[in-house]
């Protein structure tokens, strides 16, 4: 069984020192600009790195099979995923 809690109590906080005001400022004008506060856009920010790590981690990994893939594999298995037909050309004729 796993513990339910709030969604404030399951989230952590980070401090971040030393930044300088001028980093202080660029981020303030993306944050008004994109219409959310400081918090908010630093929080997108931080998922989107995240990702991005998350990201370089799987690329990193070794293919399941142990083989590298074909372009032609690598491009039917995108198709299956969109629930397009493999082998068969995408809308821009591109994978």
């Amino acid at each position: 069984m796993t513990a339910q809690c709030s969604y404030n109590d399951c989230m952590t906080a980070i401090t971040v020192r030393n930044v300088p005001d001028e980093i202080k400022e660029l981020l303030s004008r993306a944050a008004e600009r994109s219409g959310q506060s400081m918090q908010n856009y630093l929080l997108v920010v931080l998922e989107r790195e995240a990702k991005f790590a998350r990201n370089a981690e799987i690329a990193e990994m070794e293919p399941i099979g142990g083989g590298p893939l074909s372009m032609d594999e690598i491009v039917d298995a995108v198709r299956a995923a969109r629930g397009e037909a493999p082998g068969s050309p995408g809308e821009t004729g591109v994978a």
